[in-house]
């Protein structure tokens, strides 16, 4: 077989493995933090990654209905889907109403979210309202706020079913929680995930380009599809984030070269 029949039959075959995964990769939009969305998306595009989690400073919450539909047409012009938006910081009702709101106009069902605790009570009205997930995003060590999942957990298992974590990875590796057991026991309220390696685990630790670091990705890729996660990986990488692409592309490659693994 000569190389570019070869080179199809491995795409074929990463195609289809891909397709048989209950989940997706993709990148939360906080990578891109020092970028415009139209390099945000042209890097994506170079790693063939479909997913994005939409933050406010590529598409302000307050945006106007003309600049909603002119960046979701950038979005388009890429085959890339905003899958989410956030991670929106809610301290008030009025940041509560906004992101809901502000969800709705992109066309998204689903909300990255870090409420106040006192406010917990209206984003489960919100839900209900909206029919929209939320997943909570934990933070380690960072901010007192949300943790971990089992603070996020002890905060909404008595709340509507649709509000759930968004389980970080590194975070929770930093605080030397064991990453598989705790996705395993919180795995039915996991919404989202963000992904990334991280050096050492603790406090201090940072993050590392896929494979450079302590996290088992062939373990917990496993343990995502035992488990039957259905949301989307996405890959926040958070070293070199003034010039993020090669970072990017190895931890993509990496995860992807895990996936492809039996």
């Amino acid at each position: 077989m000569g190389v570019l029949g070869a080179s199809a039959q491995t795409s074929s075959v990463s195609e289809t493995k891909a397709n048989n995964r209950s989940f997706k990769l993709g990148c939360a939009g906080y990578t891109f933090v020092r970028y415009d969305l139209d390099k945000s998306l042209e890097m994506m595009h170079r790693v063939n990654v479909r997913q994005m989690s939409l933050k406010d400073f590529h598409l302000p919450i307050n945006a106007s209905d003309e600049k909603i539909q002119e960046v979701l047409a950038k979005f388009k012009s890429r085959n890339i889907t905003p899958y989410g938006v956030g991670p929106i910081y809610m301290r008030n009702e009025a940041e509560v109403t906004n992101a809901f709101q502000y969800a709705k106009k992109v066309g998204v069902k689903l909300v990255i979210a870090v409420p106040n605790y006192e406010l917990l009570p209206l984003v489960e009205k919100k839900v209900k309202e909206y029919d929209f997930k939320v997943a909570i995003h934990i933070h380690g060590p960072d901010i007192a706020i949300f943790p971990h999942a089992a603070d996020v957990w002890e905060h909404v298992k008595g709340l509507d079913e649709r509000i759930g974590i968004c389980h970080d990875i590194g975070h929770t590796v930093r605080l030397g929680i064991n990453l598989i057991e705790d996705i395993k026991k919180y795995s039915s309220r996991i919404y989202d995930m963000h992904i990334w390696d991280v050096d050492k685990a603790e406090k201090s630790g940072h993050c590392v380009e896929g494979g450079r670091g302590i996290i088992n990705f062939k373990e917990l890729f496993d343990t995502l599809q035992e488990v039957g996660y259905s949301g989307v990986c996405s890959l926040e990488y958070t070293k070199d984030m003034n010039d993020v692409l090669p970072g990017v592309a190895e931890s993509i490659g990496y995860f992807n070269g895990v996936l492809s693994l039996k």
